[in-house]
């Protein structure tokens, strides 16, 4: 099977499995370079675009206009080729970003990317492995949310003091996007490990392989993700209020 993954999460990355990604990190211009992008990256792989069996796309969270983007290419590009278009959040596979523990603790993920205006998307992982291509979800902790890095600090304290019960070690990892840019605001988590400002997808060709194995595992296709974009930000602008009457007028509205 021919996978070819699109993200638009941050900046764009767009290859086919198997082979080095096309990156682009100018969060300006990688809007207008996306389907060029996409046509040598199926070029670079020896295919035709005829040949993708399989999309991935990434819903995010993140920004709306960029990522909004790369929903459509996808979908645009299955609907011509009759591909399988699978959906994929950008947070859960961020379990598989960090270095491998070679300590006792049990490590959790705090999975990051940045959402501007000095917040962060975020969700709190347990697990989440990819062995022999196949991938295994890992548990939620903290569902996907948007928040300012000092609250995700106070809300992952709160689940680290229940976990305290069982008796195991937790260390928590903040691994994606922004990651490094508030690494202030971590240093309040009761039980900080590594830090990184990567995602899963920064990682070449293998880190596109593992995302796509993550995607298409099994147990991630029997219950698909939506392919619409995850934003959570509320939107800047809302529906104006009526105009107001003036004296005995009627008001604005027309009538036929």
């Amino acid at each position: 099977m021919q996978t070819l993954v699109i993200d638009t999460s941050y900046g764009s990355t767009v290859g086919v499995v198997g082979h080095e990604p096309i990156v682009e990190t100018d969060s300006c211009t990688h809007v207008e370079k996306l389907q060029v992008n996409i046509a040598q990256a199926v070029e670079q792989a020896g295919l035709q675009a005829s040949d993708i069996t399989r999309i991935v796309v990434g819903v995010g969270p993140a920004p709306f206009t960029g990522l909004r983007a790369g929903i459509v290419a996808a979908k645009a590009l299955a609907f011509a080729t009759g591909a399988q278009l699978v959906g994929q959040d950008v947070l859960a596979p961020q379990c598989l970003a960090h270095t491998q523990a070679t300590d006792d603790r049990r490590h959790l993920t705090l999975a990051v990317n940045d959402a501007r205006r000095r917040q962060l998307y975020f969700a709190l992982y347990d697990g989440g492995t990819v062995a022999d291509g196949v991938g295994q979800s890992p548990i939620t902790l903290i569902d996907m949310d948007i928040d300012y890095p000092d609250s995700i600090t106070m809300r992952v304290n709160d689940v680290l003091m229940k976990l305290a019960d069982t008796g195991k070690p937790y260390v928590v990892d903040v691994i994606g996007h922004g990651a490094v840019k508030y690494v202030q605001s971590w240093n309040a988590i009761a039980s900080l490990g590594e830090v990184d400002d990567h995602a899963l997808l920064d990682e070449g060709a293998e880190g596109l392989a593992r995302f796509a194995a993550f995607t298409t595992s099994e147990q991630a296709l029997a219950e698909p993700t939506p392919v619409e974009p995850l934003y959570l930000r509320r939107p800047d602008v809302s529906v104006p209020n009526p105009l107001k009457h003036v004296l005995n007028h009627a008001g604005a509205e027309r009538t036929e």
